[in-house]
């Protein structure tokens, strides 16, 4: 769906740019700071932030942008691995979507203000944008990564959850509050999920 005065090839290079960004994120993430788990899982991924932000900014749209930039940027650019177990690969990157749409559903959900307003909207953003979507993502990208190759659950848990979490904790809240308005005033802005 489209928003009435907004054609859909402006949300289709919307789609496209935050792709590019997501990507390229992902990829300083895995590149310049300390990784685990065959060189894809970083301890400062701070990609991850800018991924919830534009989900929670852009919908669905975001949510597409989060999980081809996790496949690519973090996964098939750095990790041979990855690239010749495609399926494996296509499975590992749902982590990536899988912590951008539970702080979506939730904020959608549960009617979050993410002007962050009051100190409601902060505990759902915490709780859903921080804490829960982070650890299922570290399970799920953990557990997926360990089919291929020997992996320390524990280690690599330990670095996704907790790098995730503190670059979401620092970023997530304050970005929302400084430029959701400014956000909400453009016409890509998605009030639900695609429109």
């Amino acid at each position: 769906m489209k928003h009435e005065n907004e054609p859909t090839y402006s949300f289709v290079i919307l789609t496209f740019v935050l792709i590019l960004i997501d990507t390229i994120l992902a990829w300083l993430s895995v590149t310049v700071f300390p990784t685990v788990g065959g060189g894809v899982i970083s301890w400062v991924f701070i990609a991850v932030a800018f991924m919830i932000l534009f989900t929670l900014w852009f919908g669905g749209y975001g949510a597409i942008a989060a999980y081809v930039g996790t496949l690519v940027g973090s996964g098939l650019l750095v990790s041979e691995t990855l690239v010749h177990n495609p399926l494996i690969a296509l499975l590992w990157a749902g982590a990536g979507l899988l912590q951008v749409l539970i702080p979506l559903v939730a904020v959608r959900s549960f009617g979050v203000d993410l002007t962050m307003s009051n100190p409601r909207d902060y505990t759902y953003v915490i709780l859903f944008a921080v804490i829960i979507n982070n650890l299922v993502g570290a399970a799920w990208a953990v557990l997926t990564l360990s089919l291929i190759e020997t992996v320390s659950f524990t280690t690599a848990f330990t670095a996704w959850f907790i790098g995730n979490g503190v670059i979401c904790i620092l970023i997530v809240p304050l970005f929302l509050k400084l430029f959701t308005q400014r956000v909400q005033k453009s016409r890509l802005f998605v009030k639900t999920y695609w429109d």
